[in-house]
């Protein structure tokens, strides 16, 4: 649909930046679980998971989700909060299966979720039970009731023996609305993360619109990539689900190696896939990979910087979408016969899906004018029901203005936008102190409060500083408590108890005091500018380590650079001195560039420190100049 059919749709001014997407066809099967059993009673034999080597058809996964549902029959019922500690694997799609089928709230919280973290999770929430390995479940439901889970375990990233176990919930723990499907954790600003609940019928939307956008059918495979933890799973494991296509769990190592997932999107034959935009990005900037059956690629959870050229063969979705309004609210298409694909320009944000409302605001709520910076807010069918907090709820999700007719409420994004005269958006930053590292939106609070449950901390303040290109990463700012003196380490171990691996900071700086602006606050700006400016500073040079190789000077200057910590040392282990599983793709990256040598992300992170990771590469280079290798 035209903007000028959308316009005339909804009967607002085409000078204002409102916006509507097209309206969807009422589907069949309204509701995704009956639109899974359809393919279910259409083409049992059909496979429905694809891991490796391992496969089940739609008729196995049924039955073992029946199985599950059996047993957690009495215990779990409708409305319950269900944390999923699992990874992407057939046991996950069998999980999600089955307590759609009990009417349970699906609470994805990734295989390896920090024990502090939910903790707070499960003393806020309703939490009924837990279900994951029972190695890794926190200790207030190892002493709980447990009961053993007859799910699937073979494939890359399968648990070898699942638990539902049951623990204590607290008296005034938040339960989720009676129409959610799922709910999943957003960073929060008081320190504990916030959930947000979503309707079936939200999630049935967007499908609708994805199998329209994609085609995906029987005979496709769907990537199942995304982390667990993160609600874009959501979209992949119930799109090849509700389409008849076979879903195809990723293994660990490919989610943060490029080169590693052309590869295995290539030996998976996978047709349909989605991905954070920090990895698609580095494979935009070298010769597509070709062989692929790729035929639709979804980007997002980040801004992205480059267009893809002619030579990719996939069509690529920029997509954008808070978790508040069900993963996805605007998309921008590109293909290689675009007459824009040369475009040295970052690409929009692009229109409103099927079902969604966009409009553009000032701080009142007031409609812009098109080409005017604003808020972005959304509506329409694509909203969630809310967060599982009614007095957050009623702060975000607000009252439409007049020139909006027929909206209940708006979601505030907090990203500032511009709607063009052709009614595209493009994203410009945020509007707070809340920032993307590696696809996930962190709340520098968040990471703050972390800090600050240590008793050797008096206070934290974290910055998010970005790099030539525009990634951000952040550096904490820790101010000690009387007579207590922690180490940077340590520090890090202990937070990464509390929070998800991307708001992990890279860098750790312990102070005497913090700069103060004018009004006696922490000058947050000064922190920036210092972060800003410590990786280049001529100090970094003369820390470099005498009688080092070649090789060794490279990977160390390549993860001072990462980091953003100049006083990092080849006898530092990679992981405890802050890399993370994005950064470590980026190394990877750097290496390939400048060495000309290809690590796996294994060779990388199994070496005990930097000097190790250099021998590795000096091997591989050496390999490469023997005849015959």
């Amino acid at each position: 649909m035209t903007e000028q059919l959308m316009d005339r749709r909804a009967g607002t001014d085409s000078t204002l930046s409102v916006l509507h997407g097209a309206p969807l066809p009422v589907s069949a099967e309204a509701g995704v679980l009956a639109r899974y059993e359809e393919w279910v009673r259409r083409s049992p034999q059909a496979p429905a998971v694809i891991d490796g080597e391992s496969s089940w058809t739609y008729a196995q996964l049924d039955e073992a989700a029946d199985a599950v549902a059996a047993t957690l029959a009495g215990r779990v019922r409708p409305g319950d909060l269900v944390g999923v500690c699992l990874d992407r694997s057939a046991a996950l799609v069998v999980t999600a299966v089955a307590l759609a089928r009990l009417g349970a709230v699906y609470l994805p919280l990734g295989p390896r979720p920090g024990e502090r973290r939910i903790a707070a999770v499960t003393e806020d929430i309703g939490v009924v039970c837990l279900i994951g390995d029972p190695n890794v479940l926190m200790a207030r439901h190892e002493i709980g009731d447990q009961v053993e889970l007859a799910l699937p375990a073979e494939g890359a990233n399968a648990a070898a023996s699942v638990v539902a176990s049951f623990g204590p919930i607290a008296a005034e723990a938040r339960t989720a609305p009676p129409e959610a499907l799922y709910a999943v954790l957003t960073s929060g600003s008081t320190g504990r993360p916030k959930a947000v609940a979503v309707a079936e019928a939200s999630l049935a939307v967007l499908l609708d619109w994805y199998r329209a956008e994609t085609g995906l059918a029987p005979g496709d495979r769907q990537s199942l990539l995304i982390g667990v933890a993160f609600d874009p799973h959501l979209l992949e494991l119930w799109a090849g689900l509700t389409c008849g296509a076979a879903l195809i769990p990723a293994p660990d190592e490919v989610r943060w190696d490029p080169a590693a997932l052309t590869d295995w999107w290539r030996e998976a034959e996978v047709t349909v896939a989605v991905s954070a935009t920090p990895m698609i990005e580095p494979l935009l900037d070298r010769p597509w990979p070709q062989g692929l059956k790729l035929r639709h690629l979804m980007v997002g959870g980040d801004r992205m910087r480059r267009r893809p050229g002619p030579d990719v063969t996939a069509t690529v979705h920029n997509a954008y979408g808070p978790a508040e309004a069900t993963v996805v609210t605007t998309t921008h298409t590109m293909r290689p016969d675009d007459p824009d694909a040369h475009s040295a320009t970052a690409p929009p944000i692009g229109l409103p899906i099927a079902g969604a409302t966009v409009a553009v605001t000032d701080a009142d709520g007031t409609v812009l004018a098109r080409g005017t910076d604003g808020e972005l807010r959304i509506g329409g069918t694509c909203l969630a029901l809310g967060y599982l907090d009614p007095e957050l709820t009623a702060r975000r999700f607000t009252a439409p203005p007049a020139e909006l007719p027929g909206l209940d409420r708006l979601y505030r994004t907090g990203d500032r936008v511009r709607m063009l005269e052709d009614g595209r958006l493009v994203f410009l930053g945020r509007l707070d102190d809340q920032v993307k590292i590696s696809g996930v939106r962190i709340e520098p609070a968040e990471v703050e409060a972390a800090f600050e449950h240590d008793p050797a901390v008096l206070s934290a303040v974290v910055t998010a500083p970005r790099d030539a290109e525009g990634r951000a990463r952040l550096v904490a700012y820790v101010l000690p408590a009387a007579g207590a003196t922690p180490a940077a380490d340590e520090l890090l171990a202990a937070v990464r108890t509390w929070l998800p691996e991307q708001a992990v900071p890279s860098t750790l700086r312990v102070v005497d005091s913090f700069p103060l602006d004018a009004n006696g606050k922490v000058d947050r700006h000064a922190l920036l500018k210092h972060a800003e400016e410590a990786p280049g500073s001529a100090a970094d040079a003369a820390t470099l380590p005498d009688g080092a190789s070649a090789d060794e000077l490279l990977v160390l200057a390549a993860v001072r650079d990462l980091l953003g910590r100049p006083e990092t040392t080849l006898e530092d282990n990679f992981t405890d001195a802050g890399g993370t599983s994005l950064l470590a793709a980026r190394l990877l990256e750097v290496l390939e560039r400048e060495s000309h040598v290809r690590l796996r992300a294994p060779e990388l992170l199994r070496q005990p420190d930097l000097r190790a990771i250099a021998a590795v590469l000096d091997k591989r280079r050496a390999a490469a100049r023997t005849p015959g290798s």
